[in-house]
């Protein structure tokens, strides 16, 4: 029992990789220096998130090529690409870049595949929902992560919650109806974009399970998990591209030898290789907790941009489900970060890791 505890806490132990030597770090450096650390990772991590979103809602609004998968298939390409180039690079700038070696396992692929199928469902419904909705009603949309995560957590893992968690939930579905009813009042509801959000809010809790068993595949290292993934996630959406029709509306496409086209396609998987950096940025200059504060802020902030860009006008009752969602999601995590000090220190270290490697930070970061 205790040398299964110990592979485990080893296997997260790069969750927190560098946190516990932070603190004698930390001794001699200054205040005013953490203060302006932290603010610069933070702001990078709004920056990096934001114009992510917004990017991708670009490139998937494209009228010209309607080809969401094909879309998301070469993201999954630019960040295994960008996986051997960080490789290459850790060798040759060691002391600069940290990157772990990423050598093709064929074992190692089909043992990461479940969570590969949840992931590309992820991805995939994420940014469907975002084109059908756009960034205006994205946080909404994408709202019922934590519910489904509670929900599956109960299904799958047996583990219950406490009734103020359950509380939290139940604003957020509030929040949720209410976004929904207001949306149809307006008459700018895509209900193909709620099923799609909804179903992304799924796959979200459900890659977040996936996760945990398979950490011990690729040695707790979320980089070589990440480019297994994506590798496996290329592979698999090649059919599916032909299943759905996307290769007619791609050779028909008029800007496919376009550079601009593939410098806008690319600079979309670069934000999305990127997000999983700054998060961990984050939450290492930071704290978890303190990473889904941020998270939610920059949901917020995301939502007033879209709607001030697009000239929209909100009712009242629209921005009161956006503060219900937001305000139950911050809720919630405050209300978890309570529960975990109750616990062992032990145990709250075993959780808190878990909590980040499962994808508990904000799921693909928009």
């Amino acid at each position: 029992m205790n040398r299964t505890h110990l592979k485990r806490f080893t296997i997260l132990r790069m969750a927190l990789s560098g946190s516990e030597t932070m603190d004698q770090d930390e001794q001699g450096e200054t205040f005013l220096f953490r203060a302006c650390r932290i603010a610069a990772v933070v702001a990078l991590y709004w920056f990096i998130s934001i114009t992510m979103v917004f990017l991708n809602n670009y490139l998937l609004d494209n009228r010209d090529l309607d080809a969401p998968l094909f879309v998301t298939f070469y993201q999954c390409v630019v960040t295994v690409g960008l996986c051997w180039v960080m490789q290459l690079l850790s060798k040759l700038c060691p002391g600069l870049i940290d990157f772990p070696s990423v050598r093709f396992d064929l074992k190692t692929s089909r043992e990461v595949l479940p969570l590969s199928i949840v992931f590309i469902g992820m991805i995939t419904f994420n940014n469907l929902c975002l084109k059908y909705v756009g960034v205006a009603f994205y946080t909404i949309g994408r709202s019922l992560s934590t519910v489904f995560n509670v929900l599956l957590s109960y299904v799958i893992l047996k583990q219950t919650t406490s009734y103020q968690a359950l509380l939290c939930c139940g604003i957020i579905l509030g929040g949720f109806w209410l976004g929904v009813d207001q949306e149809g009042m307006a008459g700018s509801l895509s209900w193909s974009g709620v099923f799609f959000g909804v179903l992304a809010s799924a796959c979200v809790s459900l890659n977040a399970i996936f996760t945990k068993k398979v950490m011990p595949a690729v040695d707790g290292n979320i980089w070589k998990l990440s480019y297994y993934n994506n590798i496996n996630a290329c592979v698999l959406f090649l059919p599916l591209i032909v299943v759905f029709g996307e290769v007619g509306r791609i050779a028909s496409f008029s800007r496919f030898t376009d550079l601009g086209f593939w410098g806008m396609m690319t600079l979309g998987g670069v934000f999305g290789f990127a997000i999983g950096y700054v998060t961990g940025l984050q939450i290492k200059y930071t704290s978890p907790l303190t990473h889904n504060v941020s998270g939610t802020a920059k949901a917020c902030a995301q939502t007033v941009i879209a709607v001030v860009y697009n000239s929209s006008s909100k009712s009242l009752l629209w921005w009161t489900s956006n503060m219900m969602v937001l305000g139950g999601s911050s809720a919630y995590t405050w209300v978890k970060s309570l529960e975990m000090k109750k616990t062992p220190l032990k145990d709250s270290q075993d959780s808190a890791k878990e909590k980040l490697l499962s994808g508990e930070k904000s799921g693909l970061g928009v």
